[in-house]
Parts: C-alpha cells; sequence; structure tokens
C-alpha cells in the first residue's frame, strides 16, 4: 500500500492542490492557465483510468471512449434539452458507467490480458464510428460545436465564468473537480476496498480463496473507473465547446493518455498527477514543431520510459528513500 499511495498521500494531495490554488492568482496568462486547465482535467482521466489499469491490473485500452460518452452525453444534452450543464455533467459521469457495466460483463470474465485489451480497444473504435456517422446529431467530424458552457456563479458578490476564453474561472472549476476526485479516490483506495485491488492484482486466486468476488468487484471498479473518466470528459466539453469524435476517441487522444499513465508510473497515487503534468505542457511545448510533433512526443515518452521504468513517482520516491538512509 505505501509503494501504491506513498508514505503520507493526505499532506502530499493537500500541498499540491495548495499550489496548485495559488497559481492562478500569480500567473495571468490566459494561455499558461488554459494549458494548466487542460492538465487537470487530462489529471482526473488518467487516474481514473490508472485506477483499473495500474492498480487493479486489468489491461483496458477502451477508457478513452467513456470519456467520448461523457463528452458527447453531457454536451448534447445540454444543447437539445435545456438542461443545465451543472446537471448534465452528473448525466454524462452516468452514462460513461452505465457504458462500464454493459461491457465490463462480458469482457471482464476473460482471464487474458491481451483479449481484455483487443476487445476493450475495439469498443472504443465502434464509439467513434457511432459518433462520426450519426451526423444529425453530432455533426460528425465536422464539429459538434455551440455546447453550452458551465453557468457562471456568483460567489459573495464576485460573478465567477466558466468556457473557453474564461481561464481564471475555468482552472478554478477544474481544480474544484481534481481535488474532489483525487480526495475520492484517496478514501476509497486507503480503505478495505484498496487492499482488495491490491489483493487481486497480486493474486487472484489467493484472492478467491478469500471468498473475494472477482467478477464482481471487477465490474464495480470498472464502473467506478468509467464514471470518473466520463466526469472528466463532461468537464472537458463545457470547457472546450466544441468536440469531434477523432479528437475526444482517437488514437491521439488513447497515446496522450496511456503515455501519461506510464510516464507518471502505472498504479501509484501520484503517477497519472505527474504524468499528466509535464506531458501536457511537453505536448503544448511541442506544438510549433507541426508534422514532427508527435514523433517528438513518442521519443520524450521513451526516455522516460527506459530512464524511470517506474515512472516518475517511482524514481522520486527512490529518491526519497535514498536521503533517508
Amino acid at each position: 500500500m505505501t509503494e501504491m499511495l506513498g508514505r503520507r498521500p493526505a499532506l502530499t494531495l493537500l500541498l499540491l492542490i495548495a499550489v496548485l490554488a495559488v497559481i492562478p492568482f500569480v500567473v495571468t496568462n490566459p494561455y499558461y492557465l488554459h494549458v494548466l486547465t487542460i492538465f487537470l482535467l487530462f489529471a482526473i482521466f488518467a487516474s481514473g483510468w490508472n485506477l483499473t489499469l495500474g492498480i487493479l491490473g486489468l489491461k483496458t485500452l477502451g477508457h478513452h471512449a467513456f470519456f467520448a460518452l461523457g463528452a458527447y452525453g453531457s454536451a448534447m444534452l445540454s444543447h437539445y434539452a435545456g438542461v443545465s450543464p451543472w446537471a448534465t455533467i452528473w448525466v454524462g459521469a452516468g452514462i460513461a458507467a452505465l457504458a462500464g457495466l454493459l461491457i465490463g460483463v462480458p469482457i471482464l470474465r476473460i482471464r487474458s490480458m491481451p483479449h481484455v485489451a483487443i476487445v476493450t480497444l475495439a469498443f472504443a473504435e465502434i464509439i467513434r464510428l457511432v459518433l462520426a456517422n450519426l451526423k444529425d446529431w453530432t455533426r460528425g467530424e465536422l464539429g459538434f460545436w455551440g455546447i453550452d458552457a458551465m453557468p457562471a456563479l456568483n460567489l459573495g458578490g464576485t460573478v465567477v465564468e466558466f468556457g473557453t476564453g474564461k481561464p481564471f474561472g475555468s482552472y478554478l472549476l477544474a481544480l474544484a473537480f481534481f481535488a474532489g476526485v483525487h480526495a475520492l479516490l484517496l478514501v476509497v483506495l486507503r480503505g478495505r476496498i484498496g487492499l482488495t485491488l491490491v489483493a487481486m492484482r497480486d493474486s487472484e486466486l489467493a484472492a478467491e480463496s478469500l471468498a473475494v468476488d472477482l467478477t464482481r468487484w471487477k465490474l464495480g471498479v470498472f464502473a467506478f473507473s468509467a464514471a470518473i473518466v466520463g466526469l472528466s470528459g463532461a468537464l472537458y466539453a463545457h470547457y472546450i465547446q466544441i468536440l469531434t469524435p477523432t479528437s475526444t476517441v482517437g488514437p491521439e487522444m488513447l497515446v496522450t493518455l496511456l503515455a501519461m499513465i506510464i510516464v507518471g508510473g502505472v498504479g501509484r497515487f501520484t503517477g497519472p498527477i505527474l504524468g499528466a503534468l509535464l506531458l501536457t505542457v511537453v505536448g503544448e511545448a511541442l506544438r510549433e514543431f507541426g508534422d514532427y510533433r508527435m514523433l517528438l512526443y513518442g521519443g520524450i515518452v521513451m526516455l522516460f520510459v527506459l530512464g524511470a521504468p517506474r515512472g516518475l513517482a517511482g524514481w522520486l520516491a527512490l529518491i526519497g528513500r535514498r536521503r533517508a538512509a
């Protein structure tokens, strides 16, 4: 558990949130706040995916499908039905969780991890094709635009606005959800649930011998993970305010988020956060290289994987242990 959560996970998370809360009052450049907002949303996505990929040990490659379902579900309900995004983001998370349950019932009985990876990847491709072909509703690859931003809030006489062009409010909103999701994950992982997940990852036979219902636990965690990813997708939709199937459930999204988890540290609580921060900033810095961007991005990821195979979180933990010794 110490390897997964770190030595003082609650204090680490609290200090991280405190530092992030100061940033919008110090950094005034809208572009920098935009990049950091994307980092916060991707960190939620990566942490939700890491729950199954790293902590439970299920090698799924289709979680970007839940991101797209949450994004399109919330955006379309808000746009066509006129429901407030404050409500539709939870509906988007619910749609993703329901999809997780439906796809989880058949695939989580498969014991072969390569087959689980292939099936979940195929599921994501099906979602992409469906979204691309429902042009009357999603407008396909032309882009679903005109998505409502999150309604403004009046906080003590100060009106805080959200959405594209409103970096200050959007950053604080993303930070609030980032803090809430990671606090919830920490509470879950520090208790009996976390111990059960680690036991299942280390030895399913041993966990099953202790009366752990593997299928039920896997299905519940898979749906919970999908809900977190769907929530990040819904927040992303109402921040960016335009969606395309390729940008939400395409191969670039898969590679980007998977790289964040691997570089940060698979199965570690702070790993996806560190990976999301590093690769979001690096990805934005490489945009000026045009067509060579993904090539350079891949090269940087390879260097980190070779130099720090346990991820940034594992590397920092190793440095801490050496200093303590």
